[in-house]
């Protein structure tokens, strides 16, 4: 089975990327998760990103904070998919994390998500996968169902109840 690999810089953002694991989860993609910094541990970060593809990694999602070279170096090395997850730093929101992501240049491409988007990651990741895997397109297509189906039956309580109400319930 396809997987994917899920890498981070630091514990500090696993709150964060683990929601891309909890997608993966759901919808029965096998993924692995580590953390391994590219800058303190650039020789264990190289055999990690060189390696993925003979691990049966189809797709990376990396997520960094701050000068964010994570993802663009697993690009660099990793001849298929990487998505980057911008996580938000305390000086600049995650701004810096996201104009890091967005500007590699060109050869070297990073789909990038919002900053701390790590769900939307880890469902653009099943979704690739999706294209060759006929019974996964079905889950992400089921998934998606449910989301619409959750957000009917907000809508639907706000109208019956009102919305003080409903705010009440949250």
């Amino acid at each position: 089975m396809a997987k994917v690999g899920i890498v981070m810089g630091s514990d500090s953002d696993l709150g964060i990327m683990s929601k891309a694991a909890q997608v993966l989860e759901e919808l029965g993609v096998e993924y692995e998760m580590t953390i391994i910094s590219a800058h303190r541990m650039p020789d264990i970060f190289f055999d990690y990103a060189k390696g993925a593809e003979a691990k049966g990694f189809k797709v990376i999602i990396a997520g960094a904070g701050g000068a964010a070279h994570l993802p663009g170096m697993c690009a660099a090395l990793f001849p298929m998919p990487v998505i980057g997850v911008p996580i938000k730093s305390k000086g600049l929101e995650g701004v810096d994390s996201l104009y890091s992501i967005v500007s590699m240049p060109s050869g070297v491409p990073v789909a990038t998500v919002a900053v701390d988007g790590a769900k939307n990651a880890g469902i653009l990741a099943a979704q690739i996968l999706a294209t060759s895997d006929p019974e996964l397109l079905e889950r992400v297509k089921s998934f998606r169902e449910r989301q619409s189906k959750s957000v009917q039956a907000k809508k639907e309580k706000i109208e019956n109840v009102g919305y003080q109400a409903y705010m009440k319930s949250m």
